[in-house]
């Protein structure tokens, strides 16, 4: 089955956004595709590589980076919701007239056009948080 992932929530106001990587885990384990990943709303918090959580909590965003570099996951953050939230690659920081960037490695900034394409593409479209 193809599934395409859609994340609402940011790593640790809520448990959406651990579930969602447990469930993207298994369900690449079980040989299931997942067509992609889907950061909006505050979920796009999940994709910040400025996050320095304590040294015995987890880093939710290098887990999603090396999830994504294993198994080549296209994993997009809402451009909207990011611009919102002080999220930037290095082109938006440029445009945007920034010094700096803090888009994690693994992640990249579109359109909820994507979100859109992966509804269409997908089986099924599973969706954590609210």
């Amino acid at each position: 089955m193809k599934f395409s992932i859609q994340i609402n929530e940011g790593p640790y106001q809520h448990q959406a956004s651990d579930t969602a990587y447990q469930f993207t885990k298994a369900a690449l384990a079980a040989g299931h595709e997942i067509f992609r990943v889907f950061f909006y709303h505050d979920g796009v918090n999940n994709a910040t590589k400025l996050a320095v959580p304590p040294q015995d909590d987890r880093n939710v965003a290098a887990q999603w980076s090396e999830l994504s570099k294993e198994n080549d996951l296209d994993m997009v953050v809402c451009i909207a919701a990011a611009q919102r939230r002080g999220i930037m690659d290095v082109d938006e920081a440029k445009r945007q007239g920034l010094d700096a960037d803090n888009l994690a490695e693994g992640f990249r900034i579109s359109g909820l056009g994507q979100l859109i394409e992966a509804g269409i593409e997908s089986d099924r479209l599973v969706v954590f948080g609210a």
